[in-house]
């Protein structure tokens, strides 16, 4: 492992965090940022709600959103052996997307007005249809998984099921309003400034429990660069560790979607970038430098979004492909010389 890269991406981390308390669409002095923090009176209630319950939100969801899905992007590329696997590869974005738009697309557009702002209500529901329909994709692929031993073939259901989840949507889309197609269309285009204050610690504990059960797996998951066969022969058990791999990517790709709807690429491509800072395809390195590389982009794309100012935000998902796929591309060229399950 390359030295001291951990330490440059926790600084890294820390400094692009700062950035998006100090900096947003509104002006606001350094110095009042920090007295708001250390909880001072400025006397400016507008700053005051625009830092703690709009940036300091916002940031910690790019923080949190961003590392769990680069760490679903790498178990799943270790699980299926394929560089270009990540988290929507087994359809659980696209179940979330079905049980938004069963939401939005159903009731015209209705609810997704409000979700957009307007009532607390009407997000708790655009929240819970994306997680419910993501658990259901997720439980037809547990159950799958315990009928087919071959990882090919169950990233083939996945694929198949993300595909008649598609199709539901785009028949919802048909008999839709256009209100309610407008709606869905800005879901879809990704947001990590939709988690209020109080949500906050639910996506961080949720979240936190699909990166905890990810970190108990980094020795299986070095077992499993070696082949299914030889796993098995060290003594790991590749059924219960391929349905953890699941149930972790699962809830990291479910929650994470329902609370900042389909954020593209970041589970891609930044996988790749960390092998290639560290060197490594050691799990015990390289899926703590995945977590903080995938924190780190997804705080710089949340900065790169505010910087129109005043004139409004850009869609995050306008910003995550100009970073991930010249990653991918740089990939596909040099995947001969590069060697990055070994």
């Amino acid at each position: 492992m390359k030295p001291y890269t951990l330490w440059i991406l926790t600084g890294l981390i820390l400094l692009l965090l700062g950035a998006s308390l100090f900096f947003g669409s509104v002006t606001i002095p350094i110095r009042a940022v920090l007295a708001i923090l250390t909880g001072q009176e400025t006397g400016q209630e507008t700053w005051e709600f625009i830092v703690l319950h709009s940036r300091l939100p916002q940031a910690v969801t790019a923080l949190f959103a961003g590392a769990a899905l680069a760490v679903a992007g790498l178990m799943l590329q270790t699980l299926f052996n394929n560089p270009l696997a990540g988290p929507s590869i087994l359809g659980i974005d696209a179940g979330a997307g079905l049980g938004v738009a069963l939401i939005m697309l159903l009731f015209g557009g209705t609810v997704g007005n409000v979700a957009a702002g307007l009532s607390l209500s009407g997000s708790f529901a655009v929240i819970t249809g994306a997680f419910l329909g993501a658990a259901g994709i997720l439980g037809i692929i547990l159950f799958f998984s315990t009928l087919v031993r071959s990882t090919v073939m169950l990233l083939i259901i996945g694929i198949l099921v993300g595909y008649i989840t598609a199709s539901l949507i785009s028949l919802l889309h048909f008999i839709s309003d256009p209100e309610g197609v407008f709606s869905y269309t800005m879901w879809g285009m990704g947001d990590f400034s939709g988690v209020s204050l109080n949500r906050l610690p639910l996506l961080c504990g949720l979240l936190g429990i699909g990166l905890g059960i990810a970190l108990l797996l980094m020795k299986p998951l070095n077992a499993l660069l070696l082949g299914e066969r030889y796993a098995e022969n060290l003594g790991v058990n590749v059924r219960r560790v391929r349905i953890g791999l699941l149930v972790s990517t699962g809830i990291l790709t479910a929650v994470t979607t329902a609370f900042c709807g389909p954020v593209s690429f970041i589970g891609l491509a930044v996988p790749h970038i960390a092998r290639l800072l560290t060197g490594s395809s050691n799990h015990t390195l390289l899926l703590p430098a995945t977590l903080l590389c995938g924190a780190a982009i997804a705080l710089l794309c949340n900065l790169i979004t505010v910087l129109p100012g005043a004139s409004g935000l850009l869609p995050l998902n306008a910003i995550t492909p100009l970073i991930g796929a010249p990653v991918i591309i740089y990939v596909i060229i040099n995947q001969k010389k590069i060697q990055y399950f070994n």
